[in-house]
């Protein structure tokens, strides 16, 4: 043979068995699904039936992590539900989700695609749609005015975890009520002075209580705040 052509045999073996341990880059594609099984509670206002040809207001509660992968029960203990079970009255539904998982944050996308089914469903006014949440459930009513700003009517937010670097995404006529305890050892009361700081300095719409000496439960006080759901029901999109 060749003694040139045996050479480049040769150089051509090195070199692909060479290449057999490199990395790669490659390029590729994978359609996901994800499914999430939400239980919920959903409230309807004494009027609801007889006002056939009226659209109602809706607020979406989302709770804490304490009532997280529980029982569906277990959401009546705080907020809205809570207030619900007491006997109160609301002149809007009332929608209460439950997150299935213990130590996982809201599925905000999943929640999203519920929100619009009980809407889609219901005599409710699209432009009437109230988000509040607390603690875990605060943290993701943040997330969703950040993911879905064009949404909501008003957003209130107890002792949620804040989105500061987002800020400027939330819709800006979009009107915001947040509540929060300075002496919060869970999710510390900095988290809200920095968001409210951050929204008044864009001029956004922003109302802060902030509770001296109250500790990480701030959503007792928040929802019996009566000027609360009659700061809500005064709010609508144009």
């Amino acid at each position: 043979m060749n003694r040139l052509v045996l050479i480049s045999i040769l150089l051509s073996v090195l070199f692909l068995g060479g290449c057999a341990g490199q990395s790669r880059l490659i390029d590729s594609e994978l359609q996901t699904v994800t499914k999430e099984n939400l239980q919920y509670y959903l409230y309807y206002p004494r009027d609801y039936d007889n006002k056939e040809e009226t659209n109602f207001g809706l607020l979406l509660f989302l709770h804490g992590g304490g009532e997280s992968g529980a029982e569906l029960e277990e959401i009546k203990k705080n907020g809205p539900p809570k207030l619900l079970v007491q006997g109160k009255e609301f002149p809007f539904l009332v929608l209460a989700p439950q997150n299935p998982h213990k130590r996982k944050w809201w599925n905000i996308h999943a929640v999203n695609q519920l929100l619009d089914e009980i809407i889609a469903t219901n005599r409710v006014d699209p432009n009437r749609v109230y988000l509040t949440g607390l603690s875990r459930g605060g943290s993701a009513a943040w997330d969703l005015a950040v993911q879905y700003p064009k949404k909501w009517a008003a957003l209130a937010v107890v002792c949620g975890m804040a989105p500061v670097p987002y800020a400027h995404w939330i819709d800006r006529e979009l009107p915001i009520w947040v509540f929060h305890g300075d002496k919060d050892p869970i999710i510390s009361v900095e988290e809200s002075d920095k968001m409210v700081a951050k929204l008044k300095e864009m001029s956004y719409k922003v109302k802060y209580t902030r509770y001296k000496g109250v500790g990480h439960n701030s959503w007792t006080r928040a929802y019996t705040t009566d000027d609360l759901y009659e700061w809500m029901e005064n709010q609508k999109r144009d």
